[in-house]
């Protein structure tokens, strides 16, 4: 704590993190929208409901919306459509997670 008369001075680890923070591709806003759509490879969407075309990560996570949005339709892992499976990943494009500007 400092006193009336002292400034007080922005730390190493705090303009560290801000800087991190500045500079951290993180997948959100309309940079992330492609990647969390699942139309590249890259994307966090992997499956797609057969029924209402909703995305989802992992075969848990579908599982889950199955239950939760289609309970009278049994659940069949094998009419889930595969949005990694035909897209063939693009290396120029920035993952989310990837440490670094763009603006560089």
């Amino acid at each position: 704590m400092t006193g009336k008369a002292k400034p007080k001075k922005h730390t190493a680890k705090e303009i560290a993190s801000k800087v991190d923070a500045a500079t951290t591709n993180r997948g959100g806003g309309r940079a992330g929208l492609a990647d969390r759509s699942g139309q590249d490879k890259g994307g966090h969407a992997k499956l797609e409901c057969p029924l209402c075309k909703i995305t989802a990560p992992d075969m848990k996570s579908m599982q889950i919306h199955h239950e939760a949005r289609h309970p009278k339709i049994p659940f069949d892992e094998s009419s889930l459509s595969n949005l990694h499976a035909g897209a063939v990943a693009e290396t120029s494009k920035p993952k989310p997670g990837v440490r670094g500007s763009l603006k560089k």
